[in-house]
């Protein structure tokens, strides 16, 4: 008897081991690493949000992630990168809205915006907040507008690069407010945001998420969100069309995409884990902190998006006169 209960014994414990190995294992990535390529600096607000993503989605899917930041012609030289990749899941993009804008931009790119990516599904879309040094005198928008009207032409807006989600903010704002301002295109947020502080350019659209620490740091000053709605984040802040310029109003969303040839149940799979995540508390929680909103969608239905974005895009290029600077 003592005997058999030794051995009862051994066989549970083996298979509460075997089951408690098992639990650590299903945690573990196992498979082989994923690259989401973010076609911007580290910091931005497309990277900021890749970071958060990353994280949780490396344990959903059992596989690495790292993140890489291929940095260049508003976002184009990194996409570039995905759309020849191999279409296995392994090389993944995480862009911005900016995309759409760069096939009227870039005349002569080196992928079809439409037909050379698969949709995943749409990761948040972010206020960009119109912001200023608080050592300027700009207190307001209708400060900035002011001085800008002065002088045409002496202001100076900073963008993340030609073509990036920040640059067509700024310049549907600039539309509206009739303004002559000079372009200075930066390669990503933290160099532009920087120079903005330090009083070398004079007003920047910048994602929420990139702007938000140094705004609570007193280094910026807030003037306007460009969404239709007021962020939570800054509820004191108003919009852009509240401040009194129509059609000025812009969403920058972040999204995933996957190179064409993917294969439809992949691209399911990836998607069906991406709004997972986005479900977390936890990735709520982080995003919403940083006046992002998770947004998720599913293959079908962003393609639909982005084809009306795109024709849209092409139409604020040729309003706005906006060219390579």
């Amino acid at each position: 008897m003592k005997c058999i209960r030794r051995v009862l014994f051994r066989s549970i414990a083996s298979f509460a081991m075997t089951a408690a190995s098992a639990a650590v294992l299903a945690q573990e990535p196992v498979g082989r690493p994923i690259t989401l390529v973010v076609p911007f600096t580290a910091g931005s607000g497309t990277d900021v949000i890749a970071r958060i993503l990353s994280e949780h989605l490396a344990k959903e899917l059992r596989q690495p992630i790292v993140v890489d930041n291929r940095a260049g012609a508003g976002g184009t030289l990194g996409a570039s990168q995905v759309a020849a990749a191999p279409a296995d899941g392994h090389t993944l993009l995480v862009h911005s809205a900016g995309h759409v804008v760069n096939a009227a931009l870039y005349p002569k790119l080196k992928y079809d915006t439409l037909k050379d990516f698969a949709p995943v599904a749409l990761l948040a879309t972010l206020p960009n907040v119109l912001v200023v040094s608080t050592q300027s005198k700009v207190a307001s928008v209708s400060d900035l507008v002011t001085k800008a009207r002065s002088k045409p032409g002496s202001m100076t807006y900073a963008s993340a690069g030609n073509g990036s989600a920040t640059h067509i903010n700024a310049e549907k704002f600039r539309v509206s407010a009739k303004l002559a301002a000079t372009h200075v295109p930066y390669r990503g947020t933290p160099p532009a945001l920087m120079d903005v502080i330090g009083g070398q350019v004079d007003w920047f659209f910048a994602p929420l998420v990139s702007a938000m620490p140094l705004i609570r740091d007193g280094k910026l000053t807030p003037l306007a969100v460009g969404t239709p709605e007021r962020s939570p984040v800054l509820p004191d802040v108003p919009t852009t069309v509240e401040a009194g310029f129509p059609n000025s109003d812009y969403t920058f969303w972040v999204a995933m995409f996957a190179p064409a040839k993917t294969a439809p149940e992949l691209v399911a799979r990836l998607n069906a884990a991406t709004v997972k995540v986005l479900k977390l508390p936890e990735v709520k929680a982080a995003m919403e902190k940083l006046g992002a909103q998770p947004a998720s969608s599913t293959p079908k239905q962003f393609t639909e998006q982005l084809a009306r974005e795109f024709d849209a895009a092409a139409a604020l290029i040729r309003e706005a006169g906006i060219k390579l600077d």
